[in-house]
C-alpha cells in the first residue's frame, strides 16, 4: 500500500521534471536507474530512498526540500484554503496548465509583467 508521502514525492518529481522538459528516459540516465524506476517513483508505487532523493534534486536542481512543500496543505489558513479549492489540487499535472505556465515564461520579463497584472485585475473581477 502507497504512502500518502510516497506520493506527494513521486508528484514533486513528475512535476518538476515537466517544468524543466525532462523526459523519465533522461532523467533515469542522469541518475544512474531504468526509466521504469522513475515511473514507479512518480507514482508513489516505490519509495524513494534518502541517497537517490538527493540524486534526483540533483540532476532536477532543486533542494531535496521542494519534494516536501505542499505537505501540510490541511494547516491552510482559511482564505487560502478557499483559494486552493477554487483550482484543482494537482494543477501542474494538467497538461494545459504546464503549456501555459512554459509560455508564460517564454514571453520577455517586461511584458510578462503587464500580462500578470492583467491577469490579477481580471481575477479580481470575477
Amino acid at each position: 500500500m502507497t504512502h500518502p508521502v510516497d506520493v506527494h514525492v513521486g508528484k514533486r518529481i513528475r512535476h518538476r521534471r515537466w517544468l524543466v522538459g525532462m523526459t523519465q528516459q533522461q532523467l533515469a540516465e542522469q541518475v544512474g536507474i531504468k526509466f521504469q524506476q522513475i515511473q514507479k517513483y512518480e507514482t508513489g508505487a516505490n519509495r524513494v530512498s534518502a541517497s537517490r532523493l538527493w540524486d534526483i534534486a540533483d540532476a532536477l536542481e532543486v533542494p531535496v526540500s521542494f519534494f516536501f512543500e505542499g505537505i501540510d496543505a490541511e494547516q491552510e489558513v482559511p482564505e487560502e484554503a478557499a483559494a486552493a479549492a477554487a483550482m484543482p489540487a494537482d494543477i501542474l499535472g494538467d497538461k494545459e496548465a504546464l503549456d501555459l505556465v512554459r509560455s508564460y515564461y517564454a514571453i520577455p520579463e517586461n511584458q510578462r509583467r503587464r500580462l500578470f497584472e492583467l491577469a490579477r485585475v481580471l481575477s479580481d473581477v470575477a
